[in-house]
């Protein structure tokens, strides 16, 4: 898969520094993945949570923090679309962001 937009990760594990190995790994982990839907990804992540409009949350260090992206499975494109803490997810409108 192709990420788009490592700077949203970046910019937060700058300010939340004990994200940073998690959003590395999980970086480094979709790049390599070749997912052709939602059940494949599945397997790799079990606690994923699949909304409207192929995006995809995923729960990060312990489920301290959210990662929102959206998917293109036939263009293996992957869009970071969020990276926050859960008060920050609870502010955001989750479908749309």
């Amino acid at each position: 898969m192709r990420v788009i937009a490592k700077k949203i990760l970046r910019d937060f594990w700058e300010s939340h520094s004990d994200s940073e190995q998690q959003l590395k790994a999980w970086y480094q982990e979709t790049s390599k993945a070749e997912w052709s839907g939602p059940k494949q990804l599945k397997l790799e992540y079990p606690s994923a949570s699949f909304l409207a409009d192929n995006r995809v949350v995923f729960n990060i260090k312990g489920n301290h923090y959210r990662l929102i992206v959206r998917i293109k499975y036939d263009y293996q494109m992957v869009w970071i679309r969020f990276s926050g803490t859960h008060d920050e997810y609870d502010k955001i409108n989750a479908k749309t962001i």
